[in-house]
């Protein structure tokens, strides 16, 4: 059993651009008025107390989320990142709470839109099953996402939007998840694949990246923030979503979330990509 959990990063840098690029992408969806399907392989808990030992322990949402809560200057992409933020707290004043992936997506569904989420770890499985337990628009699947992607797709309703965030525990997991993203699109060429990746060792997240780039497969965003340079000391110093079939007009959404993001995220020498990495 892996033993990733969420919990301990939720609420950080990475998540605010993952989740506010989750919401501009349901929104650009959504223009259209059919169902769609929203398949997340690795779903977590569906929510987080900021509170508990693991945030705690951490404190990387101080880092992110907690640094645009109350800002009135916040342009219209991540306000309404934010504004999701402060209905799953319950309208509290204190940031206290932290919505999954999931958790997002539920807040923004439309009667005839659909969730599949699988999550392998069972202690946030339990946790997630509970949260949309008898909600028949949900099912909740106690597997792994990446063999459960393949049979999730293509949905019925022929449009989706797949997330893809595994937790890169084992150096494989870069190899496999490209491959696996790449045996998805060939069942369902005209999903919106959302591939959430770190930048700990930089060549082997590019390694991963190339295989998408150079797998025949058109029209691939990359959207990511450095918070500071690369290095070969320990830890993340950068986080991005590589997309394929991104909606129209996402990258403009993306270049002015990022141009923010960079001043009241970033660190020194950090910087922001957004890049058309394979045309349409």
């Amino acid at each position: 059993m892996l033993s990733y959990r969420h919990g301990f990063h939720a609420g950080n840098y990475a998540d605010v651009l993952k989740h506010a690029m989750l919401l501009q992408v349901l929104k650009l969806m959504h223009k259209k008025d059919k169902p769609m399907a929203y398949i997340d392989t690795h779903a977590g808990a569906g929510g987080y107390a900021l509170t508990d030992e693991f945030a705690k322990k951490t404190g990387e949402y101080l880092d992110g989320v907690a640094k645009l809560w109350g800002k009135e200057d916040l342009p219209e992409s991540l306000q309404l990142y934010i504004d999701d933020v402060k209905h799953f707290n319950q309208g509290e004043e204190d940031l206290a709470f932290y919505p999954g992936s999931p958790a997002f997506v539920d807040m923004n569904m439309r009667p005839k839109d659909r969730m599949v989420l699988h999550e392998l770890h069972s202690t946030d499985f339990v946790s997630l099953d509970e949260q949309f337990a008898n909600d028949r628009q949900v099912k909740v699947i106690n597997s792994d996402g990446l063999k459960g992607l393949i049979a999730a797709v293509p949905p019925l309703e022929r449009r989706g939007v797949i997330l893809i965030d595994p937790s890169y525990e084992i150096k494989t997991d870069y190899q496999d998840v490209a491959h696996a993203i790449i045996k998805a699109h060939k069942r369902f060429a005209t999903g919106v694949f959302m591939l959430w990746y770190p930048v700990v060792d930089r060549a082997q997240t590019e390694s991963m990246l190339k295989i998408l780039a150079t797998s025949g497969i058109k029209n691939q965003l990359r959207v990511e923030q450095a918070i500071k340079p690369d290095s070969n000391e320990f830890g993340m110093t950068a986080a991005g979503l590589w997309i394929i079939n991104p909606p129209w007009q996402l990258d403009v959404a993306a270049k002015e979330m990022l141009d923010y993001l960079e001043r009241r995220l970033g660190q020194s020498g950090g910087k922001t990509v957004v890049k058309q990495e394979v045309p349409e």
